[in-house]
């Protein structure tokens, strides 16, 4: 099965979800302003029953309203499209018409040093291992290091991963410094030349303010070991936990400005839709998204396949 294929089965909640409450997206929007103002209420419901937010729906609908010529499903799939660019002036040439090359290419990250954040139970470790995979396709020499000392056999089970995929691993003792263990692998992949260093990091600590403490102590002593590091902080995010993930995301935000997001756990959610909120309230690019537990079931981002793959329209083959 390719990717786009199995993108689609994930999404098949979502989609399942607003078909249920929206089996009308084939008609034309000029028949259902004139005729049918119900639909778009139904519409309404849907989308914030997938969780795309109140304040994302309200543009939709009105991208949708001035949408006459096109059948409501289309016009669905341009609003959202719209509404998953992260870029204002990239989204501005969208409204006037242009359409900006976003089809799903490598994703590079600025600099070296990869900064992992997330709370406990969205699937840190693995992602990172997926992503040292990934890079390690692409040509480049990866390290980890495994920064959440206070989780149990977080540093082992990265280390497996590491073992596994051939790439170095920097641990400390569990109960350690994470702060410590991050500047040991900055400090070694400098010194190494290694392209791309992935930080783990802690999850949870005893209250939150303690773990935004730590993230931003981790932050600056990489800064210290290799200065201008972390260029990129990427957060994972379960798509499962919808609006109160989201929230979280905003914490994680205000503690250590992120670049990017990871979007874990797609194919189990009926809340694909929380993409949308992520891009709008946070300003920040989705990069990779996850709809499995293979390596290859975490793939870039793209906003095209996505909202394709969301309607089960024009799925192309790999």
């Amino acid at each position: 099965m390719s990717w786009l294929e199995r993108l689609r089965d994930g999404l098949s909640r979502t989609r399942k979800q607003m078909n249920d409450t929206a089996g009308f997206l084939g008609t034309d929007v000029r028949d259902v302003l004139n005729n049918r103002l119900e639909t778009l209420e139904d519409l309404e419901y849907a989308l914030i029953a997938a969780d795309v937010g109140r304040a994302a729906t309200e543009e939709i609908l009105a991208d949708i309203r001035a949408a006459e010529g096109k059948n409501l499903q289309q016009a669905l799939m341009d609003a959202l499209v719209l509404q998953l660019e992260p870029d204002a002036r990239r989204a501005e040439f969208r409204k006037l018409g242009f359409a900006p090359d976003v089809s799903r290419s490598k994703v590079a990250p600025k600099g070296h040093v990869v900064m992992v954040i997330g709370v406990n139970g969205v699937g840190k470790t693995t992602t990172i291992a997926k992503l040292g995979q990934y890079y390690v396709r692409q040509g480049k020499s990866i390290m980890f290091a495994a920064g959440d000392t206070f989780r149990a056999a977080a540093g082992a089970q990265l280390g497996v991963w590491g073992d596994r995929l051939g790439i170095p691993v920097v641990q400390g003792p569990d109960g350690g410094d994470p702060a410590a263990v991050a500047f040991d692998a900055a400090s070694a992949r400098a010194a190494r030349g290694t392209d791309l260093l992935f930080v783990d990091t802690a999850g949870r600590l005893h209250n939150k303010h303690n773990l935004m403490e730590e993230l931003k102590k981790v932050r600056r002593v990489i800064d210290k070991a290799d200065p201008g590091e972390p260029a990129e902080v990427w957060l994972v995010l379960d798509a499962v936990t919808g609006q109160n993930g989201l929230q979280q995301a905003k914490k994680f935000h205000e503690a250590t400005p992120l670049t990017g997001v990871i979007v874990t756990k797609l194919d189990g959610t009926a809340k694909g839709g929380i993409l949308v909120p992520i891009v709008r309230e946070l300003g920040v690019p989705i990069k990779f998204i996850g709809v499995g537990e293979q390596a290859d079931d975490l793939q870039p981002f793209d906003s095209h396949e996505f909202v394709r793959a969301l309607f089960d329209v024009d799925i192309p083959r790999d």
